[in-house]
């Protein structure tokens, strides 16, 4: 496409730059001759075809749950008082129980603990000290995650070893779950307020229920101004015209049939931070299904590599622009999404929605997330799958298949050189993403050695993003799993397992998942953390770039 930001279109507060230039328009004559827009405010089912119909009608709750949601506000306001003494906040929860919550507390520079992991080392670090300031928000849609299961297991344990009674433990608790489920019941079983959220939201699209917005309390954000925000764009959804939520699902839907079905994220720099993330899972989820779906690429900044070529859609996101700002940050994009976060959600979540219309899939399941799961399962109660390694180089271990070259080097380049037309590499991270944080500096170095598209993801909190996009969306992956030694696991309480071997169950299961497609899959076990990533990093910059 040749016009980038030929064309702006804007409602309360919120502007998508460039929408005509990506939309030649039949895309979107095609969705207002079918009356998407009006039939997607009235929250119509039919919208995604019979199939998907019994799972929209109770998931389309989103489109209005920003009013739904005040009804809150004096239960965050009494909690808020309540708690005021506890001033470390953690968000114990995974994908769409942590991800808006993270993203309210980088925009807002609030200080917020996201625990969203099975590895001993971070769960250690976020129970660390500060126990008698610490407050945590347990949170889980179903309440039957096995990660915050756990999550909630060692919390409880903390406050008890650290010579709380089980009152006194039960104050530095919030679950947050929808009703009826097995989390609401285990809070009452402990004493722990229990704050049901809304029954009709999906967890990739519940930002503005509970899940965002009770952490958000907590770290002193200002949940009415989200929903004002949220609130104020609703008025334009029904609308053809001066909607810029519908401008970007058709925009998206537009270039994906055209063979740019790669969507690069990029922060302009003008604030929502950490948002990329959230849109992320949000795309891959809802549309990566049925061999079909959208490429979430989120890029360190306008310059990192990854950020535009061929069948790459660039998006720049932030927050409002003063007048004669250029949008985009530094890169020209195809769109830049601008406006205040609780439009932001709001739009993002009804764009996906009209995508998926255009796509051709259900937007609100998640039909091969389970896969994963179920070999966890077994693998925890049948033990680990023994496993050689092909050949040992420093800190790393290799585990290649059949003539993969007998070198880091040449396994990595190998690994790049096979990624087929038109597919992408994953790199997959089941380490500490604070800890090992550097070891994300993998994807542009490796970007930077193919054409192709390069994701990251830290595992396992991606199985619960890009996870269904890998097993359900276009198979034309190619993946690269870091795993690392633990060198001081931590039991989870009451299960024959610990953290150490759950992760590392959650890792074998999602190999197993992948192989069983047949998708080709490196994986590199650091012995040593530390001295692995440095390893890696090195030999990436000198051999691959």
């Amino acid at each position: 496409m040749t016009e980038r930001l030929a064309g702006v279109e804007a409602a309360a507060g919120l502007a998508v730059h460039g929408a005509t230039g990506v939309d030649p328009g039949a895309t979107r004559d095609a969705l207002l001759a079918a009356g998407v827009p009006g039939r997607l405010a009235a929250q119509d089912p039919t919208l995604w075809g019979p199939a998907a119909e019994a799972t929209a009608r109770r998931r389309l709750g989103w489109l209005d749950t920003h009013r739904r949601s005040r009804e809150l506000l004096p239960q965050l306001a009494e909690l808020t008082a309540e708690l005021a003494d506890l001033d470390h906040v953690v968000i114990a929860g995974m994908g769409g129980s942590s991800l808006a919550a993270e993203v309210i507390a980088r925009t807002t520079g609030r200080p917020l603990t996201v625990l969203d992991t099975t590895d001993p080392g971070q769960v250690r670090a976020a129970l660390a000290g500060r126990l008698d300031r610490t407050v945590v928000v347990v949170a889980s849609k179903s309440g039957s995650t096995v990660e915050t299961d756990s999550q909630l297991r060692a919390c409880w344990q903390a406050f008890l070893d650290g010579g709380a009674t089980e009152a006194e433990a039960a104050r530095h608790l919030v679950v947050v779950t929808d009703p009826g489920s097995p989390l609401e019941a285990t809070a009452a079983e402990l004493g722990v307020l229990a704050i049901l959220a809304d029954p009709d939201v999906g967890g990739r699209y519940s930002a503005l229920t509970a899940y965002g917005l009770v952490p958000a309390a907590l770290i002193g954000a200002e949940v009415p101004a989200l929903l004002d925000e949220a609130d104020a764009l609703a008025g334009s959804l029904a609308g053809d015209r001066d909607n810029p939520a519908l401008a970007l699902g058709a925009a998206l839907a537009a270039a994906a049939g055209a063979g740019r079905d790669r969507i690069a994220l990029v922060s302009d720099g003008s604030g929502l931070d950490g948002l990329g993330d959230w849109v992320e899972q949000l795309l891959a989820e809802s549309t990566g299904k049925a061999g079909r779906g959208l490429l979430p690429v989120v890029v360190e900044s306008p310059a990192s590599p990854g950020a535009t070529g061929d069948g790459v859609l660039t998006v720049t996101y932030g927050g409002s622009l003063g007048p004669g700002v250029v949008p985009g940050g530094g890169v020209r994009p195809d769109l830049a999404v601008n406006g205040p976060l609780g439009a932001q959600f709001l739009a993002w979540e009804y764009a996906t929605a009209v995508a998926a219309v255009a796509l051709g899939v259900d937007p609100f399941d998640q039909p091969d997330v389970a896969a994963a799961t179920r070999n966890t399962e077994r693998i925890l109660t049948e033990g680990t799958p023994a496993e050689t390694p092909a050949f040992v180089e420093g800190a790393v271990e290799v585990y290649a298949p059949a003539g993969t070259p007998a070198d880091l080097a040449g396994a990595l380049r190998g690994l790049l050189d096979g990624v087929a037309g038109g597919g992408y590499l994953a790199v997959t991270a089941y380490l500490d993403r604070f800890a090992d944080a550097e070891v994300a500096r993998l994807r542009p170095l490796l970007a930077r050695g193919t054409p192709a598209p390069v994701t990251f993801g830290w595992g396992p909190r991606y199985l619960h993003s890009t996870g269904q996009y890998h097993k359900g969306g276009p198979p034309v992956g190619s993946y690269l799993q870091l795993t690392g030694a633990v060198t001081d696991d931590l039991p989870v309480p009451g299960r024959p397992y610990t953290f150490g071997e759950l992760q590392a169950a959650q890792a074998a299961g999602d190999r197993q998942a992948l192989a069983g497609r047949g998708r080709p899959l490196l994986r590199l076990h650091l012995t040593d953390r530390a001295a692995g990533v440095a390893q890696l990093l090195e030999l990436a910059g000198r051999t691959l770039t």
